[in-house]
């Protein structure tokens, strides 16, 4: 047995993979006691996931980074990304034409097969949904709420809103251009 598994240890597939495996765990497991903090210009913490080594170089970097996001061109507004589960494919399918075509978002992802668990009316269920992944502007989220509510069957639909805070630029001036004002 111990010669197998050492043949199995010393063949080139698994020395390959453990480097990746290894960045995969710090990457997940260990990066919180590796991160330091700053702050945007929005006054909101951000917590950068590097060793002390790296977080000089990264100060210098983070400067030039700040050009790709959302306050640096009048071409894009402030947008979000908007989660919001339904209970299956036709309303999920019904709620995201209804959302583009109003103009209330750029674009409706709809990732079906999520699992839902959760705490209602003092027990714990669990359900079969699908996801909506919504951007849209900042702007619209009030009335974007409100539309999932006014078309939407559960008591208390999920609407769950997340800032983008950088991106393609191409991609966000298309995401402005795609949605209305207000």
């Amino acid at each position: 047995m111990a010669l197998r598994f050492s043949a199995i240890a010393s063949s080139s597939v698994v020395r390959r993979r453990l480097p990746i495996v290894g960045a995969f765990c710090v990457l997940t497991f260990g990066l919180s006691n590796l991160s330091i903090q700053t702050f945007s210009k929005t006054g909101s913490a951000h917590s950068l996931p590097f060793p002390p080594f790296l977080r000089s170089k990264l100060r210098q970097s983070t400067s030039v980074s700040n050009s790709i996001r959302m306050e640096g061109s009048s071409k894009i507004v402030p947008s979000i990304v908007v989660y919001v589960t339904v209970p299956n494919k036709e309303l999920g399918k019904k709620l995201a034409g209804s959302i583009v075509k109003e103009k209330l978002a750029a674009c409706v992802n709809r990732v079906p097969g999520v699992e839902s668990v959760y705490e209602w009316e003092g027990e714990v269920q669990t359900d079969s949904e699908e996801l909506l992944i919504i951007k849209t502007r900042e702007s619209l989220l009030e009335a974007l709420t409100e539309h999932v509510k006014a078309n939407h069957e559960y008591e208390v639909p999920e609407v769950i809103a997340m800032p983008i805070v950088g991106g393609s630029p191409q991609y966000l001036e298309w995401l402005k251009n795609s949605t209305r004002e207000k």
